[in-house]
């Protein structure tokens, strides 16, 4: 194993892995707070590449094929997210998410979306049961429709990606 692999190595499993545990948590913090976690993720990027000439955090994200920590935080929830619609378990979170059920027959209806609860504090809008239809209905069809948890990974992944650089 080359030193450049065992950094990565190391970086994903000591670093990422502790950004990434209950970072659904992270959902709707300030912008302020989300930069110092993506200023973490950053200088764990500059370690890891730190034979490449001096690049923008952006691109040495890129070149790792990381995930900016915003689109981690809604990663974690629409894996989750799915994963309880797929299995119907957990049961407290399933109760939390309800399909979206148009008053009269509407094209989105068989778009697999998720029934946004009404929320009137910021407190509220960090709740598992107004986060994950937010992400939710904003993912592609085509990733709803997934066939499997690795695949809907896959394709999220992808979409973030594109979205993110």
């Amino acid at each position: 194993m080359t030193s450049a692999m065992s950094a990565v190595s190391i970086a994903v499993s000591l670093i990422q892995s502790l950004l990434d545990y209950a970072n659904s948590v992270c959902y709707g913090i300030s912008a302020r707070n989300l930069a110092k976690l993506q200023r973490i993720q950053n200088a764990a990027a500059h370690i890891v590449a730190h034979h490449q000439p001096k690049r923008p955090s952006s691109s040495r994200l890129f070149n790792l094929h990381w995930l900016p920590i915003k689109y981690r935080i809604n990663f974690k929830i629409a894996t989750l997210t799915y994963k309880t619609l797929a299995t119907g378990q957990p049961g407290y979170l399933l109760n939390l998410l309800n399909t979206y059920q148009p008053v009269r027959s509407l094209c989105s209806q068989d778009n697999h979306l998720l029934a946004k609860p009404s929320v009137y504090t910021s407190i509220g809008r960090r709740a598992f049961s107004y986060a994950a239809p937010q992400i939710w209905n904003a993912i592609p069809l085509n990733i709803h429709n997934s066939s499997s948890v690795s695949s809907f990974k896959r394709n999220l992944k992808t979409h973030y990606f594109s979205a993110a650089f």
